[in-house]
């Protein structure tokens, strides 16, 4: 066996795979650049970090389940009030992730609300953050199962696996007193540990509408505030898909206008 072969299978034994790929060329450019022992042994070290860093992003925007296309480059910043763009900088760096603070999205249906949340959630995983993006229904639905199998507490313990969740459209859910106090149960389990995003057509004043009780809506809305920044898109921002649908009507022809380039029949 050769001394490459060697190194080849201990890096294999201690997975090092990354670092057992590049060895080979890393060996033959040191000789050509004649790197010191130190700058060899960091380059490979380096190499091994970086790729498993790589691995590790690629994985998270696996389980991150983010709806595809939705990132900052595809989104329209200037449709935002001034006071909302100059707040994406700092959403950006993921800084209130680490102390378990909350982002509350609020705007009418259509804004752009999904879009932004989604779109931070990409920027999150690539700094290293594991991220859940999931329709508040799911997430209810899935909590609501685990219910029913004994199995809720071995649920929220891989929810918390996620240092943000993120509950879209929870203004959707107005179903039954039991899928309420699960969602209730899952945002007092994250109470000051995890953070939650969440986005909604609906103001507090509205919660009602999801929690039923007055006593259970007060204490949700305490939890989810408490710590946290709230984002308003306000009510004179026009919705983009009817944005879309009218430019789309606007650039098809008029099918009652007749086309003159064909000649007539008689």
């Amino acid at each position: 066996m050769t001394p490459l072969e060697a190194i080849d299978q201990h890096c294999k034994q201690l997975r090092l795979t990354s670092l057992a790929q590049v060895v080979p060329e890393t060996v033959t450019l040191a000789q050509q650049q004649e790197w010191s022992l130190e700058s060899f042994l960091l380059y490979l070290l380096e190499q091994e970090v970086t790729r498993r860093q790589q691995r590790r992003i690629e994985r998270y925007l696996r389980q991150a389940q983010l709806p595809p296309g939705k990132t900052l480059d595809h989104f329209d910043q200037q449709r935002l009030p001034l006071r909302i763009r100059r707040q994406i900088p700092w959403l950006v760096q993921g800084e209130f992730i680490n102390q378990a603070e909350n982002i509350l999205i609020f705007g009418q249906p259509g804004t752009g609300k999904t879009h932004l949340a989604s779109a931070l959630a990409f920027e999150w995983v690539q700094r290293g953050f594991p991220i859940l993006f999931m329709p508040t229904f799911k997430l209810v639905d899935g909590l609501l199962r685990a219910k029913r199998d004994y199995e809720l507490e071995r649920e929220l313990k891989r929810l918390d696996r996620f240092q943000v969740v993120i509950l879209d459209d929870i203004g959707y859910v107005q179903q039954s007193r039991e899928e309420m106090e699960v969602l209730f149960t899952f945002l007092a389990e994250r109470y000051e540990r995890r953070s939650v995003v969440i986005t909604s057509n609906l103001v507090f004043s509205k919660w009602d509408q999801i929690f039923k009780d007055p006593l259970t809506t007060a204490a949700a809305i305490d939890r989810v505030v408490h710590h946290s920044r709230i984002i308003e898109f306000g009510s004179d921002m026009s919705s983009v898909r009817a944005e879309q649908a009218a430019q789309r009507q606007r650039l098809e022809p008029d099918q009652d206008t007749p086309d003159l380039t064909q000649p007539k029949q008689n």
